[in-house]
């Protein structure tokens, strides 16, 4: 997909509007761990893999940080309203999401 980019369609395909996804530089990576911490001017999100196979066994939980965002705390507001309504979304199609 190198070069390709995504516009939503509009009625008036002369006239640019919307947003521009260009995503030929992008990557992709999993986590399933997230830790948030936050000051006053910015809001840093730091993603990773638990690499830890048996919890219950009583040993420290080791996990492998890939990530970190640093958003503003505008930019930190935007993502929790369009996530949870992504989470909404979810939840009513496949069933509430259990979070200790």
């Amino acid at each position: 997909m190198a070069g390709k980019s995504k516009q939503p369609a509009s009625g008036d395909e002369g006239t640019a509007r919307g947003v521009q996804w260009i995503e030929d530089r992008m990557a992709t990576h999993f986590a399933n761990v997230v830790n948030v911490q936050g000051t006053r001017e910015q809001v840093d999100m730091f993603f990773g893999t638990n690499r830890t196979w048996n919890v219950e066994d009583g040993g420290s939980v080791t996990v492998e940080l890939s990530n970190r965002i640093i958003l503003t705390p505008l930019a930190a507001k935007r993502l929790w309203t369009v996530l949870g309504g992504v989470l909404r979304e979810h939840e009513s199609r496949y069933g509430p999401l259990d979070v200790e």
